[in-house]
């Protein structure tokens, strides 16, 4: 049973919904917010379908979300019926997600055949089954992966962007890619471009240049398909704020609970492999190592991460 009467009570989602009413909070950046010193995390051993019933409605800022491609890697990457079992998380979220909130998911397009979790799918899925609105398509290109001799070798992946609304929160400042001198230059001299925003960087696009993970990489905890931490923090500094929640029902490595920590976010976190929580210890030491900030909440149930 969802938790549909819970946010009546929760001062945060009051305060959420007045900035909504008065329609600013698209028009606000980060800086206009206030990291709080700990943040909540909650990290759940359970069925994704099963947890987000209990999550309550319009409640989640960014959903970001690394969901298994139907490939036969594990007992967690086999269904019989892939869009059935995926149409069941992807109508949660909807209603989860806030009216300024954004949904990440992360996949492929180079599958062979129906069986397998393409985006394809998905995206058919929710163009005619549901409201959410496609914003972008991210190519996520990486120079290192593995040779081929039967196709052309992948060197990117691909995460798609939706959207409840076109009221949706978005801070591109926050990752803006600096010009050189040089480039800068060049840039103020475009009469096209508004030297104020030249100023603070460019817009990174939709094609992300950052290289896979090796195996020896130092960010390495075991998951098999573990994501660079560049990739999640940007897309969590652009489409959430300091003092919202962030989730990820496939939570994985737990990439996504270490960068909101570092952040400022509030995140939940659900697996249905209790791995996951081991690989999550795992990031919180090399932060540790890395001196970053590890305040966090540890919190064990839904009612009281949004107490």
């Amino acid at each position: 049973m969802a938790i549909h009467n819970k946010s009546h009570q929760n001062h945060a989602l009051l305060s959420l919904n007045k900035q909504r009413r008065d329609n600013s909070l698209k028009k606000k950046i980060e800086s206009d917010f206030i990291k709080p010193e700990n943040v909540k995390i909650l990290h759940a051993i359970e069925d994704c379908y099963e947890f987000l019933k209990k999550v309550p409605d319009n409640s989640v800022q960014l959903i970001c979300v690394d969901p298994p491609y139907n490939l036969e890697l594990a007992g967690w990457d086999i269904y019989d019926n892939y869009i059935e079992w995926a149409s069941k998380w992807i109508d949660e979220a909807y209603r989860v997600l806030s009216p300024n909130g954004s949904m990440v998911i992360f996949g492929g397009m180079q599958f062979r055949d129906i069986k397998s979790g393409d985006l394809i799918e998905i995206i058919h899925y929710i163009r005619y089954n549901t409201k959410f609105k496609l914003i972008n398509t991210i190519i996520w290109h990486y120079k290192n992966g593995m040779s081929a001799h039967r196709f052309f070798a992948n060197r990117h992946e691909e995460a798609i962007w939706l959207t409840k609304t076109n009221d949706y929160y978005f801070d591109l400042d926050s990752v803006r890619i600096p010009y050189s001198p040089e480039d800068l230059a060049l840039a103020l001299k475009d009469k096209r471009l508004n030297p104020e925003n030249t100023k603070k960087g460019k817009n990174p696009t939709n094609v992300w240049e950052i290289g896979r993970l090796n195996g020896n990489s130092k960010e390495r905890v075991g998951h098999p398909t573990q994501k660079p931490v560049k990739i999640i923090e940007r897309f969590v500094k652009a489409l959430s704020y300091p003092g919202s929640t962030v989730l990820d029902f496939f939570a994985g490595s737990g990439t996504i609970g270490r960068v909101c920590i570092n952040e400022g976010r509030n995140c939940m976190m659900c697996d249905s492999d209790k791995q996951s929580l081991e690989y999550f210890n795992k990031h919180i030491e090399q932060m540790k190592i890395l001196g970053q900030n590890t305040n966090y909440v540890s919190v064990k149930t839904i009612e009281e991460f949004f107490n």
